[in-house]
């Protein structure tokens, strides 16, 4: 936890309700994102009880399988999600298309991609996990053979994991879980894991008229007011949902069917507060003014979705079980530099964001003292001068950026600049900063507003929203300490046989 935030969360305790952690919104909400709210049976990993599902807020389509034990009802749960989940994600594929540049240097052309991509949202963390685990029990089964199944489970397989994949990427927002949507814009006054529970979240954030977020808080710690978000069951909640799966076994004709729409009914009881939440977390987070950098993520998000249509087009495989090396090497390196530019983008898009980059020493904001507009430095060719106008910067924290260190402003984000000199000024620091380039014209006077005015007060960081990812050698250039090569994935017959467990 960041020293602002535990600020944050001791003002949300004094005051009663959640704190701002932001000033903009940094995820991308589509207008019409597909819900699943999902139960498991209690005591088996990924054994589908029922879910909730949809775009519509006022008609959720219930899924449940009255008996979870019984392997033919399972996969009927999961074809019916499909036929949910396939129909939406292709509603976007036949959006409209624009263009975007892929590749580098000589090797840049121009492709096409879907103007729309599906987002699938969640109630929390173990949501996602649900997803990935449905993916990966899913994806490899058969169509043919002594247990096959029906092509869309497979489908949808595929695209679970998928969405489960991104998921692990930060700043990505195909597959997002409500509470962490939430959390990342609020401080509560309760621990970050009971912010995992959506109803105490949401108490917090938008208590009711009269009543303060620890209160409500502690009101929905009722289960039976407030049913887990799930996957997982609420123990007082199994022991009646066995006893109704006992009486469906036991009986037949219309008493089977009797209680099979108890159980429904009950399963039902359980996900449409949860339902209700999850809407309502997504109104208010639609009500937050959104950061410049959103559309350029989720850009890049339609952009691997149409990437993806493509592969499964073109008979694409499922995804293999587990990663090669060389595969594995990519992803950790592809995650880390996610990680890194989305947190660069946030800072430049949100002062509040910025300010704890400034209390860990990688910023410092100051009002310019001083302004040489003139100045110019011996270039590299003998007699040559390059223009290169400084200005100093008062700041009144202490600045650990040290000279020599190349650092941006949000504010004028293609000016790139270097430290010069950090000198004591009382208790506060005078800052000289050498601007490199980024005016319009190669020498004075600059257009107006290109160079930051005497009295102004600018932001600088280490950080680069644009810094270039790392070059990874081709598969097959795989040096044999490495293990050479990685062989291609080949899918067997015993990848079929994953068990749900």
């Amino acid at each position: 936890m960041s020293p602002l935030a535990a600020v944050a969360r001791l003002h949300a305790i004094e005051a009663g309700h959640a704190e701002r952690l932001t000033t903009v919104r940094h995820e991308h909400l589509e207008e019409r994102p597909f819900v699943l709210v999902p139960l498991t049976l209690a005591g088996e990993a990924c054994a589908p009880l029922a879910a909730l599902a949809g775009t519509d807020p006022d008609h959720p389509v219930l899924l449940t399988v009255r008996q979870p034990r019984d392997r033919a009802e399972r996969f009927r749960f999961v074809e019916r999600l499909a036929e949910l989940l396939l129909p939406y994600i292709e509603t976007c594929r036949t959006a409209e298309t624009d263009a975007y540049t892929a590749g580098r240097g000589k090797e840049k052309e121009e492709r096409r991609r879907f103007l729309r991509a599906p987002q699938l949202l969640v109630p929390n963390g173990e949501g996602i996990a649900y997803v990935r685990l449905l993916g990966r029990l899913t994806r490899m089964r058969a169509v043919e053979g002594p247990h096959a199944v029906d092509p869309s489970v497979p489908a949808l397989g595929k695209w679970l994991t998928w969405f489960a994949d991104r998921a692990e990427f930060p700043g990505s927002c195909l597959l997002q879980a409500t509470t962490r949507l939430l959390a990342a814009n609020w401080a509560t006054g309760q621990s970050p894991s009971e912010d995992s529970h959506l109803a105490s979240l949401l108490a917090w954030i938008d208590p009711p008229p009269g009543r303060d977020g620890a209160e409500a808080a502690r009101e929905t710690e009722d289960p039976t007011r407030w049913p887990p978000a799930g996957p997982a069951t609420d123990p007082v909640f199994d022991r009646t949902l066995d006893e109704l799966i006992s009486r469906y076994d036991e009986t037949q004709g219309r008493g089977r069917e009797a209680a099979g729409r108890q159980i429904d009914r009950e399963l039902e009881a359980q996900m449409l507060p949860t339902w209700q939440l999850v809407w309502h977390g997504v109104d208010l987070l639609r009500a937050l003014p959104t950061s410049e950098h959103v559309t350029e993520r989720w850009a890049y998000d339609r952009r691997l979705f149409t990437e993806y249509a493509a592969y499964l087009d073109d008979d694409g495989r499922p995804q293999a079980r587990r990663d090669h090396a060389v595969g594995a090497a990519r992803r950790l390196a592809r995650m880390e530099e996610a990680a890194a530019r989305y947190d660069a983008q946030r800072a430049y898009d949100d002062p509040l964001v910025m300010a704890e980059y400034e209390l860990a020493g990688e910023a410092f904001t100051g009002e310019i003292v001083a302004r040489d507009g003139d100045r110019f430095i011996p270039g590299t060719r003998p007699g040559s001068l390059l223009w290169r106008p400084t200005i100093t910067v008062r700041s009144e924290l202490p600045v650990r950026l040290a000279a020599g260190k190349k650092v941006m402003s949000p504010a004028r984000p293609a000016q790139k600049a270097e430290i010069v000199e950090v000198l004591p000024d009382g208790d506060a620091h005078l800052v000289v900063v050498q601007l490199n380039g980024g005016f319009g014209k190669r020498k004075p006077p600059a257009p107006p507003g290109t160079l930051a005015e005497v009295g102004e007060t600018v932001t600088y960081t280490s950080n680069d929203p644009k810094a270039m990812p790392s070059v990874l050698p081709d598969d097959e250039d795989t040096p044999w300490t490495h293990g050479g090569p990685p062989q291609p994935y080949e899918p067997t017959e015993d990848d079929a046989e994953e068990s749900w467990e």
